[in-house]
């Protein structure tokens, strides 16, 4: 990877760029500014979602770049709410018309079950999946994916679909790295995606990775977000400035010798931050009228 505009190729021969822009908490600021700042950064592949309220501005800002839909890659998510066969269908259309283009590079399961008590999970995500298989084959999807699926949720999906995940959505980053989820996807041709790579930016005053900054001549930023492309993770990135956003990109210039590597990826696991897909109550629902 040389580039923001080098790409993997999924399992099903889908070009992926290596580095994302998430929209997550963009709408904490002035997210129509910073989509479009994001855009002229040179961001192509941008990760949405219904419950992040931010579709409607992302589609604005594409229109507005004067850039052909085709150049972007543009992932949303249903949410817990969204789930089911029906449910789903309807779920795409909303994200459809407020994006403004008549499909999605990828959609993606957001959360695998909605509580502890949720004992009907399995069923409900292979309704799902299977609304969403039949809007890949009638073209509106070109790939489907999971997020926040840990090994056994995603294998309830493996087991039964006709058309596999080729993407999984994890919180990633120094400090927690989720190996075994991370070897399951590789096993199963699931390329991981990291969200919160900098840990919610937890890792910033991290020693360690003070002291690898340095010796780089790097930002901690930098050496989080080139920790994770070399080991084959696509980081999804978020900024609200556009130096920073620059900043992020500027991540191709280096290599982390196989030794930092290593004791990166040992670091001690104890900055989890987000909720647990099994055990954790979300509280948000989706917003059908954004």
């Amino acid at each position: 990877m040389r580039s923001v505009y080098d790409y993997y190729t999924l399992a099903n021969g889908q070009r992926i760029p290596c580095l994302g822009f998430g929209t997550y908490n963009a709408k904490k600021g002035d997210n129509l500014a910073i989509i479009r700042d994001a855009i002229v950064a040179g961001y192509r592949y941008f990760d949405t979602a219904s419950l992040y309220e931010t579709e409607r501005v992302l589609g604005q800002a594409i229109q507005e770049s004067g850039i052909d839909r085709e150049q972007f890659f543009i992932v949303s998510k249903l949410w817990i709410d969204e789930r089911g066969y029906e449910e789903a269908k309807k779920a795409i259309e909303r994200t459809l018309e407020r994006l403004q283009t008549d499909y999605l590079d990828l959609y993606l399961i957001h959360w695998p079950r909605e509580t502890e008590e949720d004992t009907d999970w399995k069923e409900k995500n292979l309704e799902t999946w299977r609304a969403l298989e039949e809007l890949c084959e009638a073209g509106k999807v070109k790939g489907l994916g999971l997020s926040n699926f840990l090994p056994h949720h995603a294998e309830n999906i493996l087991e039964n679909c006709k058309i596999s995940p080729v993407v999984d959505q994890l919180e990633i980053h120094p400090g927690y790295t989720q190996e075994a989820a991370v070897r399951y996807c590789e096993e199963n041709d699931i390329r991981v995606q990291a969200w919160s790579p900098l840990g919610r930016s937890s890792m910033l005053e991290n020693p360690i990775l003070k002291e690898y900054a340095r010796k780089y001549n790097k930002s901690v930023a930098q050496i989080c977000l080139r920790f994770l492309l070399q080991k084959g993770i696509i980081p999804l990135v978020k900024s609200s400035t556009i130096e920073r956003m620059k900043q992020n990109q500027d991540i191709f210039d280096f290599k982390i010798s196989k030794e930092d590597m290593s004791i990166i990826n040992n670091m001690p696991q104890n900055t989890w931050l987000g909720e647990h897909p099994d055990f954790a109550i979300p509280k948000k629902k989706s917003n059908f009228a954004q």
